[in-house]
């Protein structure tokens, strides 16, 4: 089944009811005696935008709330937005070009480069000052990533319906829809035109950008297969034939 599904072909779903009184009132308490190790560990706000790899007029702004695994990788949560309310709608993976050039070449494609999106000015960190973004943003056009989508917003779903999909990132000047930048960069107070000069001395990946990397130039778009379940070893015959019951 392709995952290029219309919205005209998802019923209209409810989004749910507003938060009840009693349900924050439990969440107040939970949070006062849980730890939230991996949320805890984000350091790092990162505002850019995305398109789907297998249409580029599809584009979608996302807010990056992310963390170290270690030197090499990072791993961003996706919302639409940075207030409280905002929906979560997919992650980022970012490696350094190191891991990056280490990954099989049928893999390489699902990943995109940050380079331009940095350079471009169009990629920057909310609120942070300039010069402190840079001594970042130098290191982050270098890298690598690879994007999905779990919540397809740009067609009105009110829930995440349908397939995830790969996202990709810009990559020339002329692909980001004006509306989307302008829009954006009010929101935010931010000028690329002048980032862009200022950050015209940051370096791309230090063996330029892979050809794989970016879809390999063409368009990827993720599909649902129909497969037989593999079941347990130990399943009986009769327990074999129905996997769900």
């Amino acid at each position: 089944m392709s995952a290029a599904i219309s919205q005209h072909q998802h019923p209209e779903v409810h989004a749910g009811e507003p938060t009840h009184s009693t349900t924050s009132m439990v969440e107040t308490a939970t949070a006062a005696v849980q730890k939230f190790g991996p949320i805890n560990n984000i350091h790092q706000h990162l505002c850019a935008f995305h398109y789907y790899a297998h249409d580029m007029t599809r584009q979608v702004e996302a807010q990056h709330f992310c963390g170290h695994q270690n030197e090499d990788m990072r791993q961003c949560l996706i919302y639409d937005g940075a207030e409280p309310e905002s929906r979560l709608i997919g992650v980022e993976y970012i490696v350094s070009e190191e891991l990056f050039l280490s990954l099989p070449d049928k893999e390489k494609p699902m990943w995109h480069s940050h380079a331009f999106e940095v350079k471009s000015g169009v990629l920057f960190m909310p609120d942070v000052p300039g010069p402190i973004q840079r001594q970042h943003l130098d290191k982050l056009a270098r890298t690598y990533g690879k994007t999905i989508h779990f919540w397809q917003l740009d067609r009105g779903d009110n829930l995440p319906l349908g397939i995830p999909q790969i996202m990709m990132a810009l990559t020339s000047n002329g692909q980001l829809h004006d509306a989307l930048a302008i829009d954006c960069a009010r929101r935010f107070n931010v000028n690329y035109e002048k980032e862009r000069e200022n950050r015209a001395y940051m370096k791309g990946p230090e063996h330029g950008i892979h050809p794989l990397a970016n879809a390999a130039g063409k368009g990827l778009l993720t599909v649902l297969r129909e497969v037989d379940c593999k079941p347990p070893a130990a399943a009986t015959p009769a327990a074999a034939a129905r996997v769900f019951v």
